[in-house]
């Protein structure tokens, strides 16, 4: 290998990313417009849930539990009288839950006796009929609690224990501060293993890599020639989405933006390895680029830990995870970004996506030949 040989082959290829608007496109609009699908369309935040309230005692203490339902911010009430009215609402999806306060509550709560209340929930959702479990409990939980420590030894007193619940590394407890720095790796994943699968078989359709394959330069420095280009521009593009998800998504980095660049320039490398070993086996524009979302997408969606976690999945399926480059690349991401440079986390990650990544280019340098023959 000659270092004025590689370099000659990086200026021509980085002439040719220049002159390609279709290589820009994919580095820089596509990766914006997916993150701002992922940031405003993917949200795992549930608010102002549609929730019937059945008011069939008209007492004191029943308009007190049904204010602190409508006082929420998690849901939306709607107060009714009787149970039929809310039926057909349930079964239409107006309303995701049910809370119904009996006739007797006022009486039993008098007499000393429990009351009972209904809480019905739409199964059709099981994420969000046991949010609305949960969090219906919880606010009669909490209005017995306030009830009885004013009815005990007075409003100045409280209850004998109070939960002062900590949120680390999300305090606001909002979905997008994870959402977003996983959608990168996905957006990363996608437009690493486009970006060298398309444009390359590209050349092996327009007869271009055979020109390559008559010079002096031997199989590793035009691999070179065709990656260090792309690294670059992978790079910028994953700073511009850094820089998009803290100053229009406002999602805080905690960390260091040379831990994200040495994090981000590890996953390039299986990824764009992934785009050059399936141009090297395609060498056909529309089988990369069916081959590359199968391939690069799917498994980075499905199984990388953005959005399931890896730890429910069956063991045979935990087991593949591994091999998938965006699983290290999303954990580092949301700890760059939720906890810091935690480098005893990131350098694991950073060492098995450079595992995957010389393995793909091993595999590419062996199935590519400097010869016409497929």
């Amino acid at each position: 290998m000659r270092a004025r040989r590689l370099l000659a082959l990086v200026a021509k290829e980085s002439v040719q990313v220049v002159r390609d608007p279709s290589a820009i496109l994919i580095a820089f609009v596509l990766p914006t417009i997916l993150l701002f699908l992922f940031a405003y369309a993917v949200s795992l935040d549930i608010r102002n849930v549609r929730l019937g309230v059945v008011l069939e005692n008209d007492g004191p203490a029943a308009r007190d539990l049904a204010a602190d339902f409508a006082a929420t911010r998690y849901f939306e009430v709607l107060p009714v009288r009787h149970r039929r009215e809310v039926g057909d609402m349930v079964v239409s999806g107006l309303l995701r839950g049910v809370v119904v306060i009996p006739q007797d509550f006022d009486r039993r709560l008098a007499t000393g006796s429990r009351p009972a209340i209904q809480i019905l929930t739409d199964g059709s959702q099981p994420n969000t009929a046991s949010f609305v479990s949960g969090y219906a409990e919880g606010v009669v939980a909490s209005w017995l609690d306030r009830r009885s420590g004013l009815a005990g030894t007075g409003a100045a007193s409280g209850p004998a224990v109070v939960l002062e619940p900590r949120f680390w590394f999300n305090p606001e407890v909002e979905s997008r501060r994870f959402l977003v720095p996983g959608s990168i790796a996905i957006i990363m994943t996608t437009i690493g293993t486009l970006l060298t699968a398309l444009v390359v078989s590209r050349e092996w359709e327009r007869g271009t890599m055979e020109a390559l394959f008559s010079t002096p330069a031997g199989i590793v420095e035009i691999l070179l020639g065709k990656l260090l280009p792309y690294f670059a521009l992978g790079l910028l593009a994953t700073l511009g989405c850094g820089l998009l998800a803290t100053t229009v998504f406002d999602v805080p980095l905690r960390g260091s933006w040379g831990a994200l660049l040495a994090l981000s320039a590890s996953f390039l490398i299986p990824a764009l390895g992934q785009g050059l070993l399936i141009s090297a086996l395609a060498r056909n524009q529309f089988v990369a680029a069916q081959v590359a979302v199968f391939s690069g997408f799917l498994p980075a969606f499905l199984l990388s830990g953005f959005l399931f976690e890896i730890d429910s999945m069956p063991p045979v399926i935990r087991a593949v995870t591994y091999v998938i480059p965006a699983r290290y690349f999303v954990t580092g991401l949301q700890t760059v970004f939720a906890a810091g440079d935690v480098w005893s986390l990131l350098v694991p990650s950073m060492l098995a996506m450079l595992a995957i990544g010389s393995v793909f280019f091993a595999i590419t340098a062996r199935k590519t030949r400097k010869s016409l023959d497929r």
